[in-house]
C-alpha cells in the first residue's frame, strides 16, 4: 500500500481525501464536521459489546465552522464518554485564508470547558509535547477531552510555513494548491538534509532515498475550456448591473471564480465559511429583504448539507441562486469524496428550482444571465470545474430558452440529448463516429 504514496490522487492508487478503501482508514471523511459523531458511535459500539478502548479524533480548527462537530459534544459530555480524545489541528488557517478573517473561533478553552470537556494545549508541531498531552487525557476520567495543538502550516519548509506569509498577503498558496516540481523538489531537499543533519547528531546514518519516475500527466489538447475562469468574469459582469446581488462563498472563492467580484464589490461579498446550512439560510433571508442572493460552494456540499435550507427557502418562494462547483463524474484533484452526480437527484424535488449547466464558456454567461434576470424563481447551476475539450462551436445565433435545444450534428439513426460539457462533448465525438 505504500507505493501508492507516489500515487496520491491518481487511479488506482491513494483518494484525495480519507477513505475506508485505504487499510488504516476507519472512517469517510472529505465533508466536515462529522468526526466527532462517528467518534462517539464507535464508543457506544464499544460499551454495548464490553469492549475497552479509547477513540482518537483529529478535526482542523477550519472544521470548527460546522455546526456538526459543536452538536456532536453535548451528549459526549453527558454520557460521560471519557474514551474520546478529540485533537484539534490548530494551524489558524482554513482552505481560503486566516480563520481570523473568516469566522474567528474566539476563546476555545472556555468554549470546550463550558461544554463539559477536560481542555489542554500543546504544541503541536513538538511529538514530546503531543506525547506529554496524550498522556494526561489518558488520566481523566468522566469526561471526553480535547488537546489544542498548536501548530504552524507547512512546518518544516521554510518557504510553506505559514509563519513565514508576508504581511498583508491573503490567500495561503499550499494548502489545497499543489506545488510546482521545482518547489516540490526544494521542499524535497530541505526536509532531507533537516532530518540527515538530526540523524547525525545522534551518531545515525543519513536517510536511505529511494527516487520514484514521477507519472507524466498528458494535458487536454484542442479547444480547452475553463468555466469557472469564463464564470468569474460573467459574475463581475452582472454584479457591474445589478446592484442588488449580493455573493456568498463557503470558503471557495478560489475555486468557485469569485475574486474578482469580491476586489470589485467587497461590500456585497460575504465570506461565510465552513457552514453551508448558515450560508444558505443567510441567503433566504436576504432574498426575503430584497436582494439577489448568490451561493457558492462546491456541489457536494452545497446541495445535500444544506438542502433543508434550499427547501426552507423555496417554500417562502423568494428568488436565490446556488452554483455548485466541481460537479460532474470528473472533478480531478479532491478525487471522489468529492465528485457530485448525487445533487441533480438531491435537488430535482425541490419545488420551483430550475436547474441549469452550462456546455462551454460561451453558454456560462447565457446561464448566469438567465438566472438573474429571466428565470423569476430560484435557480441551481451546476459548473464542471476542471479545463475540458470542447470539439464543438455553438451557432453564432444560438439563445437560451426553456423548453429548447439545439442540434450540434446531423443523422438519422438515433438522438442523444445531452448537456455540460463533458456529456456534450462525449455525445459529440460519438455522433462523428
Amino acid at each position: 500500500e505504500y507505493e501508492n504514496i507516489h500515487k496520491l490522487r491518481r487511479l488506482g492508487g491513494l483518494p484525495g481525501h480519507p477513505d475506508i478503501g485505504t487499510p488504516g482508514i476507519v472512517a469517510n471523511t472529505g465533508s466536515l464536521g462529522m468526526g466527532g459523531s462517528k467518534a462517539k458511535g464507535m464508543v457506544l459500539a464499544n460499551q454495548l459489546d464490553g469492549r475497552q478502548g479509547q477513540v482518537y479524533m483529529l478535526a482542523g480548527d477550519g472544521e470548527l465552522q460546522e455546526g456538526q462537530f459543536w452538536e456532536s459534544l453535548l451528549s459526549a459530555a453527558n454520557r460521560k464518554l471519557d474514551q474520546i480524545t478529540v485533537i484539534v489541528d490548530h494551524n489558524k488557517i482554513q482552505s481560503d485564508t486566516w480563520i481570523k478573517d473568516v469566522s474567528d473561533l474566539g476563546d476555545l478553552e472556555s468554549k470546550f470547558k463550558s461544554y463539559g470537556w477536560h481542555f489542554q494545549r500543546c504544541n503541536g508541531n513538538s511529538l514530546e509535547s503531543l506525547e506529554k498531552a496524550i498522556n494526561v487525557a489518558k488520566t481523566i476520567k468522566g469526561k471526553p477531552q480535547v488537546i489544542l495543538a498548536d501548530t504552524v502550516k507547512g512546518c518544516g519548509v521554510s518557504f510553506m510555513e505559514s509563519t513565514s506569509i508576508p504581511e498583508g498577503e491573503v490567500f495561503y498558496k499550499y494548502h489545497s494548491g499543489a506545488p510546482s516540481p521545482e518547489q516540490y523538489e526544494s521542499a524535497t531537499k530541505e526536509l532531507i538534509n533537516k532530518a540527515d543533519a538530526l540523524l547525525k547528531e545522534v551518531g545515525m546514518q543519513p536517510l536511505n532515498i529511494t527516487m520514484v519516475e514521477r507519472e507524466v500527466v498528458v494535458a487536454p489538447k484542442g479547444k480547452v475550456q475553463k468555466l469557472i475562469a469564463a464564470y468569474e468574469k460573467a459574475l463581475l459582469e452582472v454584479g457591474s448591473r445589478r446592484t442588488n446581488l449580493v455573493v456568498q462563498d463557503a470558503d471557495l472563492m478560489i475555486d468557485c471564480g469569485l475574486l474578482s467580484f469580491k476586489n470589485s464589490y467587497p461590500q456585497r461579498f460575504f465570506e461565510c465559511g465552513i457552514a453551508e446550512q448558515d450560508m444558505i439560510s443567510q441567503a433566504g433571508a436576504l432574498a426575503l429583504k430584497g436582494k439577489l442572493p448568490v451561493s457558492h460552494s462546491f456541489a457536494c456540499f452545497l446541495a445535500p448539507r444544506a438542502n433543508e435550507q434550499i427547501y426552507n427557502n423555496a417554500s417562502e418562494k423568494s428568488k436565490c441562486i446556488y452554483v455548485g462547483s466541481l460537479a460532474g463524474l470528473l472533478p480531478a484533484g479532491p478525487g471522489h469524496s468529492h465528485q457530485s452526480v448525487r445533487d441533480i437527484s438531491a435537488l430535482r424535488g425541490m419545488p420551483g428550482l430550475l436547474m441549469l449547466e452550462p456546455c462551454c464558456e460561451k453558454e456560462v454567461a447565457m446561464v448566469l444571465d438567465y438566472a438573474v434576470d429571466t428565470n423569476p424563481n430560484s435557480t441551481y447551476i451546476r459548473l464542471v470545474s476542471i479545463p475540458y475539450e470542447i470539439p464543438f462551436v455553438l451557432p453564432s445565433d444560438y439563445g437560451l430558452k426553456e423548453g429548447e435545444g439545439i442540434c450540434l450534428t446531423e443523422g438519422h439513426d438515433a438522438v442523444i440529448f445531452a448537456y455540460g460539457p463533458v456529456m456534450v462533448s462525449e455525445a459529440y465525438k460519438a455522433a462523428k463516429i
